[in-house]
């Protein structure tokens, strides 16, 4: 009977032992995968940099932009589209928005449903910008503007509350702190950039 050879003691027909490589192989070849690993920071070295005075000069946003504070919108005749569902808030994955929903009378109709939001507030210290409120929204009563200036100057001044959310935002370059901003670009320019006077 004979026994065929056990998968250890075979060994592939094409496969052929390695020379063994010297020290200054092994050497050149870290030191080309070094280089490969630093290509990308090599190259950015020769570059010139790019430097935006961002508080005076405010650049421009595509028309279509929408990466910055919500908005709730109104109807034509003035009527709220929020209805008070709460979907923004479920869908929101950060827990930044809340909504309180009340009934609508004939007395004091704030929406065309039946329900508007009697209380509306998003944390923006919370909300990531990730846009699935807006998504979620039946009635397109919550979007998102192109004002990304969302500096505060306390915790409470980061949750905005719906009488806040009705207003359009400020145009861009009026958040707090921008004054200082443009008063320390304007410093560093005057001193070449070390921001000491004198």
């Amino acid at each position: 009977m004979t026994t065929r050879p056990s998968p250890a003691d075979e060994q592939p027909r094409d496969a052929q032992p390695k020379a063994q490589e010297g020290p200054f192989i092994r050497f050149v070849g870290a030191a080309v995968k070094i280089a490969q690993g630093f290509s990308v920071t090599f190259r950015q070295i020769f570059r010139k940099d790019v430097t935006k005075d961002y508080p005076t000069v405010i650049p421009p946003l595509p028309p279509r932009a929408h990466v910055g504070r919500h908005l709730l919108n109104r109807h034509e005749n003035g009527l709220e589209k929020c209805i008070g569902c709460e979907l923004c808030a479920w869908a929101c994955p950060a827990d930044a928005i809340y909504v309180e929903g009340a009934d609508n009378t004939e007395e004091d109709r704030v929406s065309p449903g039946e329900r508007y939001a009697k209380v509306y507030q998003i944390n923006y210290l919370r909300c990531i910008m990730c846009g699935l409120c807006v998504e979620a929204c039946p009635t397109r009563a919550l979007t998102l503007t192109n004002n990304y200036e969302l500096s505060f100057e306390s915790r409470e001044d980061a949750i905005l509350v719906k009488e806040q959310l009705l207003r359009p935002p400020p145009p861009l370059g009026t958040a707090p702190g921008t004054e200082q901003g443009k008063s320390k670009v304007a410093l560093g320019m005057r001193d070449g950039g070390t921001g000491r006077r004198g």
